[in-house]
């Protein structure tokens, strides 16, 4: 009865072949009924292709805890280094500016 109220400690191992990690300015998220998607890319500056660098699948639950995570981050982020501002393209992407779309403008 003891260890049913002892907390579990999980220790986690970050390889350093991991914890280089990759940059990722785009993300597109897809979903089937069972796993959410989410596909990390670099897109650079007029180049036609960018390639996924990560791809994470997870179960909808795990998904919607990963949101509430990250609004909760980014919440005590603002609070300590102050707001972060959405920056939207001057000329709309495709119209001869060179910028490539931004699918979080929606």
């Amino acid at each position: 009865m003891e260890n049913n109220n002892k907390k579990q400690e999980l220790k986690i191992e970050l390889t350093p072949e991991v914890a280089n990690g990759h940059y990722a300015n785009l993300a597109v998220i897809s979903h089937t009924p069972g796993e959410f998607f989410l596909d990390f890319i670099t897109v650079a500056p007029n180049m036609p292709q960018a390639k996924v660098q990560s791809r994470i699948i997870m179960n909808p639950e795990n998904a919607k805890n990963l949101l509430f995570a990250l609004r909760d981050n980014l919440q005590r982020y603002e609070k300590t280094f102050g707001e972060i501002e959405r920056k939207t393209p001057k000329n709309p992407a495709g119209q001869g500016s060179g910028e490539i779309p931004n699918p979080f403008m929606a």
